[in-house]
């Protein structure tokens, strides 16, 4: 079958995965409003450049990598395969806190790639700071820390199927830093880790600790956004955490336009949630995102064919992406800007 779209990889995914390893990728999904583009004409785009920066880096679109969980359950090599299929396309990859291949062998797998780091915040704070440590000294970019769970949300699915990491498969992060759960556990790690008690005084913890940008993931408002800002950290990531946590939340792309106009380009905004096709991004940088991030999708390209899946699944969005802006007029991504919105009224 040729791959087209990317809904022809999360096709072949939810036939290929097993029921409880797709559910657990697929709970939760929020519908954003309808949002139109306005496309201007006449403009020759014989030439597009997508090319962008994130944090003084440039990347060759503005699309990268979200951090998701357990890549080794859509593919035997895990992150090592979603990191060289993200270096082959030079873009960015945050790796998550929750991967089954470390963080050493995700640097050794594609050292030339460019990557984040997303973190959680622990009861214990040693193994926050420990894993901090590690990933700067590794070469890793910037710190993305996540900050919609003091607890994780209710996921039916994975409660009914009981999900579980198999016995071959580990939190390789914590491979012999946490001590075996004597009880429960929750996604690998034992459960009651995380620290609910989290707040804005945490992240100057996390300034002390290093010198890498601090990006916080997670936020849905405006308020957070002026928070974050005066807070001294680097970026934010509108995020609902995939529609995982919170129900009744908005879509990340309809909180996007606040948060832009409350930062006022005093720091850099990027997305994740949702994004799907080429016009997607188009609608997400011209609301003001500096870069779009994706979650499922990745992981379809990894169930699909590991690195050469991911590598598809960016070419195809890149592809998109440019189609889009010269169907719209933009030759590059300087040209893209709300004037290209228009917002459906849903009457």
């Amino acid at each position: 079958m040729a791959m087209v779209c990317l809904t022809d990889f999360e096709e072949y995914a939810k036939e290929h995965l097993s029921k409880a390893t797709w559910d657990y990728y697929a709970a939760g999904v929020l519908l954003p409003v309808l949002i139109r583009l306005r496309p201007r004409i006449l403009r020759d785009v014989s030439v597009s450049d997508t090319r962008t920066t994130v944090q003084g880096t440039e990347i060759s679109f503005p699309v990268g990598i979200a951090p998701t969980a357990f890549h080794c359950l859509a593919w035997h090599e895990g992150e090592m395969a979603t990191a060289r299929g993200t270096e082959a396309v030079n873009t960015c990859y945050i790796t998550s806190t929750y991967s089954t291949c470390s963080v050493e062998e995700i640097v050794a797998a594609a050292p030339n790639g460019y990557r984040w780091f997303q973190l959680y915040v622990y009861r214990d704070r040693k193994l926050s700071e420990s894993i901090v440590h590690r990933v700067e000294a590794l070469g890793y970019k910037a710190l993305v820390l996540t900050v919609d769970v003091p607890y994780t949300g209710k996921r039916r699915n994975d409660i009914r199927n009981q999900f579980k990491l198999p016995p071959h498969l580990k939190v390789k992060n914590f491979d012999g830093v946490i001590q075996e759960a004597a009880s429960s556990e929750e996604y690998g790690i034992p459960s009651n880790t995380l620290d609910p008690s989290i707040s804005w005084k945490d992240v100057y913890w996390l300034q002390s600790l290093t010198r890498l940008p601090i990006i916080i993931k997670g936020i849905l408002t405006k308020e957070d956004a002026e928070l974050a800002v005066e807070h001294g950290v680097q970026g934010i990531i509108v995020s609902n955490h995939g529609g995982r946590q919170l129900d009744g939340g908005p879509a990340t792309i309809d909180a996007l336009s606040e948060i832009v106009d409350t930062v006022q380009g005093r720091i850099e905004v990027y997305l994740d949630g949702g994004i799907r096709t080429g016009s997607d991004v188009l609608k997400a940088v011209a609301l003001g995102a500096k870069c779009v991030f994706i979650g499922r999708p990745a992981v379809w390209g990894l169930a699909y064919k590991g690195e050469e899946g991911v590598r598809e699944v960016l070419q195809i969005l890149n592809d998109e992406f440019r189609l889009s802006m010269a169907l719209s007029g933009c030759r590059n991504v300087a040209e893209i800007n709300r004037n290209l919105i228009q917002f459906s009224k849903l009457t």
